[in-house]
């Protein structure tokens, strides 16, 4: 056969379900519907996974598969096949279902014969999450944790990004993404302008030790640089001056979790950035400061967001509450008083 007679089997390149993938990742997302990319990065996740599940564990060439052919037995079968064969968490597996139904959506709203197939798609059940508590740092070790690294140097410079990160409760994305020209210094008050996730942004008042480590921090390590593009937090690699990478500060704060849980073994056995983000929110709830201002210290757009992940009472507040509402019991003597045969009818005895 020849080649020319090949390609003039393969069906047009429109009705491809991966014909617009590009165009969804690099120019809908991004520069049209002005997502971060962070959710870029999912989304190519989630729809890099099922090319991997069509091309490879089916055997459909790509430039053979249409959207036609995306049906909803097909999914429910990729769906098991992400959980038993490839053990992912059922809120992975969501995830990946969520990449493949965004696509869908988008090529649907480009042509009108998609539309039966996402909405098919949509049907798909996604998977029970349970609902688990995180674990955050107590109150009665947090001082311990921030003060862990030595007075040294990169020490200091540790203790700065614990602090910071505490403080503020920013991402650690949010944090790597920080430049000299994101801070605003009043007086001897420092704010920090926060690039968040979609695109918004939010300022960020530190508190008064904060404020401190900042003054310091920023002596120490950008002495009287004024270029408002140098990032904040950085490492030299040969003399190259670049943000510091997110992996770093994961280890960085793993490190000093471990090393402050051996004096408090209440401490969470790992620390992330994200249990420190946690910590702090939990805390100002049991604090009494506002959800709507725990929600706005966090950048979130929606408040039960905050209410569901980050709202948790602590076990004294649980029990403040159910002393506050239980019921003095009425004496009980005159109940139980009586012949012994009245006692056993009373059971049923």
């Amino acid at each position: 056969m020849s080649r020319k007679s090949k390609t003039s089997e393969l069906p047009p390149y429109e009705i491809l379900f991966f014909s617009r993938t590009n165009e969804f990742l690099n120019v809908y997302l991004i520069k049209q519907a002005g997502k971060s990319e962070y959710t870029k990065k999912s989304y190519k996740a989630g729809l890099s996974s099922f090319y991997d599940y069509v091309t490879v564990t089916l055997g459909i060439p790509a430039m053979q598969f249409q959207f036609a052919q995306c049906s909803y037995q097909l999914l429910l079968e990729y769906s098991q096949y992400l959980q038993e064969s490839k053990h992912l968490k059922n809120s992975t597996v969501n995830a990946r279902l969520a990449a493949v139904r965004a696509y869908l959506e988008y090529a649907s709203d480009c042509d009108a014969t998609v539309i039966s197939i996402y909405v098919t798609a949509c049907r798909v059940p996604l998977l029970t999450v349970p609902k688990v508590q995180m674990p955050v740092i107590r109150t009665e070790d947090l001082a311990g944790f921030l003060d862990s690294p030595e007075h040294t140097r990169i020490g200091n410079r540790d203790r700065f990004i614990l602090i910071l990160l505490f403080d503020s409760a920013i991402r650690v994305s949010e944090l790597v993404g920080i430049t000299l020209g994101d801070i605003i210094m009043n007086g001897g008050t420092y704010s920090v302008l926060i690039h968040g996730k979609g695109r918004k942004e939010r300022c960020i008042t530190l508190s008064e030790k904060a404020c401190r480590h900042m003054k310091a921090y920023l002596h120490a390590y950008h002495g009287e640089s004024l270029e408002i593009s140098r990032p904040l937090i950085y490492t030299t690699i040969h003399g190259n001056l670049s943000a510091m990478s997110v992996r770093n500060v994961e280890r960085i704060l793993n490190k000093y979790g471990a090393l402050a849980k051996q004096s408090a073994p209440d401490m969470p056995d790992s620390v992330s950035p994200h249990t420190v983000r946690r910590s702090r929110a939990t805390s100002m709830y049991r604090d009494g400061i506002p959800l709507e201002q725990v929600s706005a210290l966090l950048g979130h757009s929606q408040i039960e967001t905050t209410r569901s992940h980050y709202a948790f009472p602590s076990p004294e507040q649980m029990k403040q509450a159910v002393e506050k509402g239980s019921v003095k019991e009425p004496e009980q003597q005159a109940e139980w008083a009586g012949h012994v045969e009245d006692i056993k009818k009373k059971f049923g005895l």
